[in-house]
């Protein structure tokens, strides 16, 4: 299936904002049953404002017959980011350092029940990706969601985990992923 994509930069987030919160509503809380204070609405449109406030942010979204179907959006990892941080696991010298340009991190990709299993999560993660001119990009999965079936996903997409992290204390320890932006 193919559903049709356009692109935003920060400065028309306020056209995508609601679409991308009740698609986070329906998905996170409806589907997946995701609750608690990290799930929350409010605190997922908070982090959705800081990132969008960092130079780089772009969001894709998948739309079929004028209706948003799913989204993604990131933003590049700069020389002051703290996305390595919370990291639980080691890693190798140098990996962490980020300029902007080295590496851009994929917030979020979000796709609506009907629309899964059908390629459109792919292709808007495609799109989103096209766009970036970043040497790799870099994910938090939650190892547990869909009972694994999510991590391993990823890793069809060619991602690979780095490690752990607990990025906030009242969310998930996720898996850290990274893949180059063009596979070859």
């Amino acid at each position: 299936m193919t559903v049709e994509i356009h692109h935003y930069a920060a400065d028309r987030l306020p056209e995508i904002r609601q679409a991308l919160l009740d698609i986070h509503v329906e998905v996170r809380h409806h589907d997946f049953g995701l609750t608690g204070p990290f799930y929350d609405v409010a605190r997922f449109d908070e982090r959705l404002s800081s990132y969008a406030s960092r130079p780089g942010w772009a969001a894709t979204v998948g739309y079929e017959d004028g209706r948003p179907v799913g989204f993604a959006f990131g933003v590049p990892l700069g020389p002051d980011t703290r996305w390595w941080a919370a990291m639980t696991t080691p890693l190798p010298d140098g990996y962490a350092e980020e300029d902007g340009t080295r590496t851009v991190a994929l917030n979020e990709i979000v796709v609506r029940k009907p629309w899964r299993g059908r390629g459109v999560a792919w292709q808007i993660h495609e799109a989103w990706l096209a766009q970036r001119k970043e040497e790799r990009v870099t994910l938090l999965v939650n190892p547990a969601a869909g009972n694994g079936a999510v991590l391993a996903r990823y890793e069809a997409w060619g991602y690979r985990k780095v490690g752990d992290q607990q990025p906030f204390s009242d969310s998930p320890v996720f898996a850290s992923m990274t893949r180059p932006v063009r596979q070859r």
